[in-house]
């Protein structure tokens, strides 16, 4: 187990998978392979090397923090983070379309730069290649890929269909269903990852199924740390502007469990949401009702949750912590 402190693991651990991963991504059809180098952050429009940094990895390092935690080389659990990174990016390119996001990590979304069908193309190749990766691990890995997947997709779904429901009444969102949604659509992959690095790495099913758990505590307080910097981030830092989430009134932790709050002030909220009230009030009695407290609190739980997985611990404060 690495002493390292956790930006010194991320970057362990990419320069680690970074070469499969490019490995794979050449082997697909030139232009959906530029997409894919572009949405990485390895290069800009049209092929010319990118200047940008691209993501931190943390589903690589999960991978391969899972297989040393089985007592293999961190290089056991490469093909799983390959496998997993290639699954997450794919869904960052639909996301972002679904989502209508014109903007990830300070610069155009793939669907922006290269057009939607395009981006849903290059998404798919993503994942065909994931498959491919895995298959040619062992049959064994790919159930928890499949598995992971229909709950990122059962995850996707819910999430779109909250946007349908109202902000109050019977029908609202509630923090529980939240959760629930969080833990498909974020947990499952981020599990997957340290139990397919486990597995790969020879572990018995006790310490994969450990894993699993742990990511996926780790990936709803991951989801709630996003909402809490989708209204409070630095913009700078985010790479998304100032209370975008807002703006979109998407229903995120903070504000639901202000809604869910006994404090006047949630009535008066919720006719600010259904209304086109202003970003930075709404902002202030999200806060008033105690929302931002509830959602750093609830990631605080899950990151202890998480911490039962002591392999994992040199990730997850960093995580709860950034940019807050």
């Amino acid at each position: 187990m690495t002493t390292l402190a956790a930006p010194e693991v991320l970057t362990r651990c990419r320069a680690l998978v970074r070469p499969a991963l490019q490995e794979a991504v050449g082997r697909l059809h030139p232009w959906l392979g530029e997409m894919a180098a572009y949405s990485f952050g390895w290069c800009e429009v049209g092929g010319a090397p990118a200047v940008t940094s691209g993501g931190k990895g943390v589903r690589q390092a999960l991978a391969v923090l899972g297989a040393e935690a089985a007592g293999a080389p961190g290089r056991a659990g490469v093909p799983a983070a390959v496998a997993v990174e290639l699954v997450h990016v794919f869904s960052l390119l639909h996301d972002d379309i679904m989502d209508g996001d014109p903007d990830r990590r300070g610069r155009p979304t793939v669907w922006k730069a290269y057009g939607t069908g395009p981006a849903v193309l290059a998404g798919d190749a993503l994942f065909a290649l994931a498959v491919e990766t895995l298959a040619d691990a062992g049959s064994d890995a790919l159930r928890p890929l499949s598995a992971a997947l229909s709950d990122l997709v059962r995850g996707q779904a819910d999430d779109l269909l909250f946007a349908t429901r109202p902000w109050t009444g019977p029908e609202r969102v509630r923090p529980d269903e939240y959760r629930a949604m969080a833990e498909h659509k974020t947990g499952a992959l981020l599990g997957c990852a340290a139990a397919l690095g486990a597995l790969l790495g020879g572990a018995p099913p006790a310490t994969v199924a450990a894993l699993d758990r742990a990511g996926r505590h780790l990936g709803v307080a991951f989801q709630i740390v996003d909402d809490v910097l989708g209204i409070w981030g630095d913009p700078l830092t985010t790479g998304k502007p100032v209370h975008g989430d807002l703006r979109e009134r998407k229903k995120t932790f903070p504000v639901l469990a202000a809604l869910d709050s006994p404090t006047p002030a949630a009535a008066r909220l919720a006719r600010l949401l259904e209304s086109d009230g202003a970003p930075q009030e709404i902002a202030a009695l999200i806060e008033e009702c105690g929302g931002r407290t509830a959602a750093l609190a609830e990631a605080r739980r899950r990151m202890a949750r998480a911490e039962t997985a002591y392999e994992l611990r040199p990730l997850l404060d960093y995580l709860l912590r950034r940019d807050l």
